[in-house]
């Protein structure tokens, strides 16, 4: 579905989203964007999350930290950093303006202090509505993912939403569900009140890997 004429603005892109439709564009040079609303929509169950061996041992040696909007901008730059995008100028400005706003929020990855991945994405009630992410290390976004679990259920979110499904999300509990399905789990998540910001992102990787693995 074209957006055609219409003006794409905060509270509309909002709406969209509490209607389970998401905006994308072509590539990062195209000004034009489309509505997207799945057959089959991916979400990352907070009870569910998979931790292997490998990324159990990144968790425990602690190399990385995570922190909450820290440099929500260069994780949302870093998603965009890749030769097909979907994140245009309209949608980079949009996200930077609702993260000013309190409604964009990224878990950025760092190796001592330097941002090495992350993830960004939109919160409306109990739902993040996870848009993209990225890694410059090993594992990064996987460590981005492992925090944001343990932070969103910490924070009494109930849906993680990834939009779609892939290898590497799968890999990591995250399933495909019907449209319809997802959509009521949209509804109950928007009566939710949570709040992304009523802790601190927990900096004991022990105390993380033990609650994700507790409640998947």
């Amino acid at each position: 579905m074209a957006l055609d004429d219409i003006e794409l603005t905060p509270d509309l892109l909002l709406q969209a989203y509490a209607a389970g439709i998401f905006p994308m564009a072509e590539s990062r040079n195209d000004p034009e964007l489309f509505w997207v609303d799945p057959k089959e929509r991916g979400v990352l169950p907070l009870d569910g999350f998979h931790v292997s061996r490998s990324l159990r041992r990144l968790l425990r040696r602690g190399r990385y930290n995570v922190r909450l909007d820290t440099d929500f901008e260069a994780v949302l730059d870093g998603c965009a950093d890749r030769a097909e995008t979907w994140i245009n100028t309209t949608i980079r400005d949009l996200m930077l303006f609702l993260f000013e706003r309190g409604q964009a929020h990224a878990f950025c990855v760092y190796d001592e202090k330097q941002l090495v991945g992350g993830v960004y994405g939109l919160t409306l009630g109990g739902a993040y509505f996870g848009e993209s992410m990225f890694s410059k290390a090993r594992d990064a976004s996987k460590v981005a993912l492992a925090y944001a679990v343990d932070h969103l259920s910490r924070c009494g979110f109930t849906l993680f939403d990834t939009q779609f499904l892939t290898d590497h999300l799968q890999s990591l509990g995250a399933v495909e569900i019907p449209r319809h399905r997802y959509h009521t789990l949209l509804a109950k998540a928007l009566q939710q009140r949570a709040d992304i910001n009523k802790f601190e992102i927990e900096q004991d990787p022990q105390a993380v890997l033990q609650r994700i693995t507790q409640t998947s």
